[in-house]
């Protein structure tokens, strides 16, 4: 079957560093945190009291205030950002495309903040007062939904939970989509809202929360030697995806080519990577064999980098196994040391991450690397960001139950 080739038109960006692509991306090059103590609810007596809260989101500005009320934060987080991201493609979409036009997104866990309300609405005033919109609310593909129906878009409406890797096997599935032939375009992407206390509890009797309360902008630290956790954190980042020639028909704005894509599991355990990475590893292989590439092929991997012990350590392993003497020459950054970790949104973040750091070939900075890990020990571009030639380049994703996922982008090239 022939291979159709794919490209990124538009990226939308709803994060704790800003609503909007431009607001986010200069942050993120600036090195700017957007973690800080908890503000949705009173947080005192958790073990972690900090998150990268969305500060600055107007839901006005993308519906009509009568509908706000019936969509969870994790829909209008998602629909917003695909509003951005397909302003930002030029796309239109109309009778004559809507059916070659889909929707893929990713969310690890729904409506959990709607599920919570909820419940507690039902044991204090019994089962009558239930809103009739709580399950439209809560369930993980209503942002897909309406995003599609916002956008009028008619291709597959799909939504893919899969824990922290779901933002990235969305857009992958959608890259797949276009490449055989499924769709012309497709909006995809991670979307993500569970800052509320059940989520940040349960993460943190898992003890994979930091605790670091007393300094937030400093508690995301991958790869650092003091590194205690990720901190949760919300938003969506959207992009759109097209095959080339119709971006080329309308002249589109191009910002990466995406070239490959892989998804493995660890089968290994529920939370936990394997002390190797291979799973991780595996998985980069594919990508790079999916997208015809060598190690050598590639100048930078934006990594999963949560901050956490294991996974750091583990992920530099899997980079070391699949790269190895030229791991050493990569530019590696986490750029959650500075979004904080959006969960299923979290891929869909940095897969828009990846298309303008090739873009405008620029490598993001890690954050809060003071002292590297002894087993952490790559060019994790430290403190600032980088001006730097980037041919082509990966992100990586991986989830809770062993799953993983790698994108691959180059820059275009006619």
């Amino acid at each position: 079957m022939s291979k159709r080739r794919v490209v990124v038109t538009g990226v939308g960006l709803v994060t704790p560093l800003g609503t909007g692509t431009k607001k986010t991306w200069q942050n993120i090059c600036a090195g700017v945190s957007g973690v800080g103590p908890i503000t949705r609810f009173d947080a005192g007596e958790y073990a972690s009291q900090i998150a990268a809260e969305v500060k600055d989101f107007d839901p006005d500005l993308f519906f009509e205030k009568k509908q706000v009320k019936h969509l969870d934060l994790f829909v209008q987080y998602g629909v917003a950002a695909a509003r951005l991201a397909i302003e930002d493609s030029g796309l239109v979409i109309d009778e004559t495309n809507c059916t070659r036009v889909g929707v893929i997104t990713g969310c690890g866990m729904g409506g959990l903040p709607i599920i919570e309300q909820t419940h507690s609405t039902c044991l204090d005033r019994g089962p009558k007062r239930i809103t009739p919109f709580f399950i439209p609310m809560a369930i993980p593909n209503m942002a897909s939904g309406h995003i599609s129906m916002q956008s009028g878009a008619k291709g597959p409406n799909l939504a893919l939970s899969t824990a922290c890797a779901a933002g990235t096997h969305a857009v992958g599935e959608a890259f797949r989509s276009i490449r055989y032939g499924s769709c012309d375009a497709v909006i995809t992407g991670g979307t993500e809202s569970v800052i509320c206390p059940l989520g940040v509890g349960g993460f943190a009797s898992m003890k994979a929360l930091s605790t670091r309360n007393e300094a937030p902008e400093l508690a995301s630290r991958p790869f650092d030697k003091d590194r205690d956790g990720f901190v949760i954190a919300e938003g969506s980042g959207m992009l759109v995806l097209e095959e080339l020639e119709h971006a080329l028909a309308r002249g589109a704005r191009i910002y990466a080519e995406v070239i490959g894509y892989g998804a493995s599991s660890d089968a290994y355990h529920i939370a936990a990577p394997p002390e190797n990475g291979e799973g991780g590893a595996r998985c980069m292989q594919m990508a790079l064999d999916d997208a015809g590439l060598l190690p050598a092929d590639i100048d930078y991997i934006n990594a999963h980098g949560t901050s956490t012990p294991l996974n750091d350590r583990c992920e530099t392993q899997a980079i070391k196994t699949v790269f190895g003497e030229h791991a050493s020459r990569l530019a590696i950054s986490s750029t959650k040391s500075m979004t904080g970790h959006m969960l299923g949104a979290a891929g869909g973040l940095e897969a828009g991450f990846l298309a303008l750091t090739i873009h405008d070939q620029i490598a993001p900075p890690t954050m809060n690397l003071i002292e590297p890990s002894p087993e952490c020990d790559l060019d994790y571009v430290p403190g600032k960001a980088r001006p730097m030639k980037i041919r082509a380049a990966l992100s990586n994703s991986f989830g809770f139950g062993g799953t993983n996922g790698v994108l691959v982008m180059s820059r275009y090239q006619g």
